[in-house]
């Protein structure tokens, strides 16, 4: 199997803090996996690495077989698709949605300096359409729902046809039923034929739907517990995190958390 990240031995500092420390990683081809941890536990920093925006301190990093230090990184960050809240606050919310999506492909957040063609903005549609957001098609991003801005973003992110998708807490801010429906949407996304290796970030363990696999925990900055969704999602892993006592509870292929 093929190894789309891989991490060996990995740290971070930033002004002589330790933000990760000894981090052991593979992400191989056919799972999808989800990452927890509590704030400042070091998910955003781990991101960051695998695009390449920062490096380690120590270690080997790896990312679509390509072992930074040895690989063009502006060309690698448009084989990896990143999703985030910070992403949209930093977009021009009078755009149209197609416009957004096609600046995913050129990986800029408007389309002030680049020239796109039909065929784009056609691929930007057929995106759309995949995501069931092809009727905003010509609508204003400001115009949009949070859900629907939620899925524009996606969509952008799957523009280039990215191997690695990075899902950056995308339900942050969603009612309960706009959160059901863009996690509906994330299923089918990575059941579908070609699908890009998806890495979920989130705070809650409910999200963590049976199509990710593989599960990791990350806590004061380093790898608390790695595996299977159902080895790693346990009451005892999650007690141990939270410091508090927890009880899991599956209900329709899906984990729960209650304290107790």
């Amino acid at each position: 199997m093929e190894k789309i990240i891989e991490m060996k031995n990995v740290s971070w500092k930033r002004q002589g803090k330790e933000i990760l420390r000894d981090i052991n990683w593979e992400v191989k081809t056919l799972e999808h996996w989800a990452v927890l941890g509590l704030n400042g536990a070091g998910k955003t920093t781990l991101l960051n690495m695998v695009n390449s925006y920062i490096w380690p301190s120590t270690g080997e990093v790896s990312v679509l077989g390509h072992p930074f230090g040895k690989t063009d990184i502006t060309k690698l960050r448009h084989s990896i698709g990143w999703v985030s809240s910070s992403l949209g606050a930093r977009l021009n919310e009078r755009h149209n949605t197609e416009e957004l999506v096609v600046s995913g492909k050129f990986a800029a957040v408007g389309l002030t300096f680049v020239d796109p063609t039909e065929e784009d903005f056609e691929q930007a549609r057929a995106v759309m359409k995949q995501l069931n957001i092809e009727y905003t098609y010509g609508q204003p991003y400001e115009k949009c729902s949070h859900g629907e801005k939620q899925k524009v973003l996606i969509a952008r992110g799957l523009i280039s046809r990215p191997k690695l998708l990075i899902l950056d807490e995308p339900t942050s801010g969603l009612d309960f039923i706009s959160r059901e429906e863009l996690l509906t949407t994330v299923e089918e996304l990575a059941l579908a034929k070609d699908a890009p290796t998806i890495i979920f970030v989130t705070h809650h363990i409910e999200e963590v739907l049976p199509v990710f696999s593989h599960t990791l925990l990350l806590k004061d900055g380093t790898v608390f517990a790695k595996g299977t969704r159902e080895e790693v999602l346990t009451g005892e892993n999650m007690s141990a995190l939270y410091g508090r006592n927890i009880e899991v509870d599956w209900r329709r292929e899906r984990a729960w958390l209650t304290l107790v």
